[in-house]
Formats: structure tokens, sequence, C-alpha cells
């Protein structure tokens, strides 16, 4: 006969074996509870960067976790072909808010993904109000960082007319541009880089061929893109009704942008422009001198009293400066443009009013428009008192 001590050995072995189990698997739990918490976040970090320094390691763990289920949805574009589209962040708005309406907008795959991604890397504190280009081509995390800068990726960039080069590299500092107005002169004055304009060989410069007008430009642009979109506006605005027009007048190219810029500079009123060039194609005709201050003003160059590149008045000594520019003493068109005309006094240029005008002088009554004269004496008349 057995004895209880006997009988309680095997229940007793079945008890230590469950027991064992236990341990065994209480310690595999621990294990992959370890290795899941050491695991990943170090997974996290390899795809998607350091998490911010402010969560804890709970939110860490959370937030790594929440990133690499959502891992497609970050690193995947919503639209590879898609367009860019304006974005607004409101002062103030939740992040909630942001990434929920991005996901409506169609920008990005999912909006909660974003938000995880956001708080994981401590941008949600960065995201600036404001109006952003965005592209469902972008991935979620490409946006995450767009997000950080508010500043558009364009500028607008506005060219007057009548502008001078200088002028033109005058206005970069403050545009937005990262080019150096330095760069920019360099670059307008190689003309044989760029677009082939044609130019005669003593063109030393692109003055002329800047076309003023209103652009839209990366802020990274380099001087010579700058300046070969400036060139590339004036090439598709001279058309060849334009072109045929200064031939109609013996002119090429070149030497209409030159008369154009002398329009460009005397007319302060548009309509007058015409005008303008019929008396200069009138006086080229009859040998005389253009006798056009602008054409001093730009031989002069820039007047540090007046802090100005359009010196006025112009004294007799000025008028005197012995420089192919200097209309009142040489014949003929100066040897380049010497501003940069708008469309309207190129084609006053090309298509000039038909008249009997030698002479025009401002008139005294600061309307900016000028009286006309066929002769020196009807000239004299129009002098103010």
């Amino acid at each position: 006969m057995r004895t209880n001590r006997e009988l309680n050995q095997p229940a007793r072995r079945g008890q230590s074996f469950q027991i064992l189990v236990w341990l065994i698997l209480g310690a595999l739990f621990v294990t992959i509870l370890v290795y899941g918490a050491v695991s990943i976040p170090r997974q996290a970090r390899d795809a998607f960067g350091a998490p911010a320094p402010q969560l804890g390691p709970a939110q860490t763990f959370s937030y790594a976790a929440r990133l690499l289920l959502y891992q497609n949805d970050l690193t995947t574009p919503k639209d590879s072909a898609g367009a860019s589209q304006p974005f607004t962040v409101n002062s103030g708005e939740a992040i909630d808010s942001i990434t929920f309406r991005l996901e409506n907008n169609g920008l990005i795959r999912n909006g909660e993904a974003l938000r995880a991604y956001l708080i994981y890397s401590g941008l949600d504190t960065g995201v600036q109000a404001g109006n952003y280009e965005l592209s469902p081509a972008s991935t979620a995390v490409q946006i995450a960082h767009r997000l950080q800068d508010a500043t558009p990726d364009k500028v607008t960039f506005v060219v007057l007319p009548g502008w001078r080069l200088e002028e033109i590299a005058a206005a970069l500092p403050t545009s937005g541009l990262a080019i150096t107005p330095g760069e920019f002169i360099i670059s307008a004055n190689n003309p044989v880089g760029g677009v082939d304009l044609g130019l005669p060989p003593q063109a030393t410069s692109l003055e002329g061929f800047l076309f003023p007008d209103s652009y839209s430009l990366s802020r990274n642009l380099t001087a010579t893109d700058m300046v070969n979109t400036l060139v590339a506006d004036f090439l598709q605005k001279a058309t060849l009704d334009i072109r045929e027009g200064f031939m109609a007048h013996g002119l090429d190219l070149y030497q209409g942008v030159i008369l154009a810029s002398l329009v460009q500079r005397e007319a302060m009123v548009e309509d007058e422009q015409p005008v303008i060039a019929s008396v200069f194609y009138n006086r080229l005709a009859a040998g005389m001198t253009l006798a056009s201050d602008p054409t001093v003003q730009y031989a002069i160059g820039y007047d540090n009293a007046a802090k100005t590149w359009w010196k006025n008045p112009l004294s007799a000594d000025d008028l005197s400066i012995d420089s192919p520019y200097n209309t009142y003493i040489y014949k003929g068109l100066p040897p380049g443009p010497i501003a940069n005309p708008s469309l309207s006094a190129l084609r006053a240029a090309a298509f000039p009013a038909s008249t009997n005008y030698y002479y025009f002088r401002a008139r005294c009554d600061n309307s900016h428009r000028h009286n006309f004269a066929e002769t020196y004496q009807q000239h004299l008349q129009n002098a103010c008192p």
C-alpha cells in the first residue's frame, strides 16, 4: 500500500512543472517587453530621426510605435503627380485641425499619422501660421518640415519701366531673393551669356533687354537665371510686328530698343510716347542731334549729391560732357540702350505717330506732359516764363 506522501508526489511534480512553465512564459514576456521597449524606439529613430527631448520614455515608446504603424502613410505621397495648391495655417490653430484639413484637402494620406510625427519629432511647436503652397506629391514628413517656415518659396519681383540695370540690382537686397546686386550686374554685363539676342559686337551689357514686368521668382534663383528670365520675357513681348515696325524705319532690333529706351525716359505719360518717337525719327531724318537729356544722364551715371542715377536738372557743363551717349554732341542714336523700355515704348518706337514736330519740352503746369513744336522759334516760345 502507498503512503500519502507517495501519492502526492505526482501532484507536486505537476505543480512544479506549471510553475516552471509560468516562469518561462513570464521571462519570455519580460524579454519581449524589454526588446520592444528598446527595439521600437530604435527603429523609429532610424526611420524618422531622434524623438523630441521633452517626451518621456512612455511617450517616446507610444509615438515611436505609431510611426512604425503609420510608416507607409508618412513616407508615401498622396499623389505623386498632384499639383501644388494653396494652404493656410491660421494663427493659433491646433495641430489636430491642421492635420485634419491637410488630409481633407487631399494633401496627405493620414492626418493622425502626421500628427503623431509632428509630436514625436517636436515639430508641432514650430508650425508657423501663414500661407503655403503644398503638393500631394510631397510626403507627410516633407510637409511637416515645410510647415516650419511660412516664407513662400517664390517672391514677386517688379522691374519698373525705365530702370537701368543698376536700379534693378539696387532693388534686390529687399526683394527676398538670394541674389546680390553685384552678382546681378556681372550677369547683366555678360551679353554673350544666356539667351542669344543677336547683339552687335559693341554691346557691352543686356541693358534694354531686361524687360519691365512683375515676376514670380524662386528665392534660390541664381543671377544668371534671373537675367535669362527677364531677357526671355523681352523676347516673348518683342513680337514679329514690333521687329518689322523697326525695320520699316531702317532700324534693327538693337537700334529699335535704343530708340525705345529714349522714348521711355522722355515720356512721363504713355499716350505721348508715339509722338515723342516721331520727334526723334524726324530729327534723325533731318541729320539733327537728338538732344535728349536722359542720354546725358545715362552718361553721367550715379549722382552722389542727388542720390539718383538720373541727375536733374542738368547743368551746361553736364550737357557738354564728352561721351558717345551725349546726344547733344553726337548725331544719331547712342551706342546702346539707356534703360529698359516697356512694351508701350517698344511699340511707340516701332509705330510712331506721324507728325512734323522736331522739338518738345515739358509743360509748366506739373502735368508731366509736353508741348511740341515744329520750329525752333515755336520751341522757344514754349519755354516756361
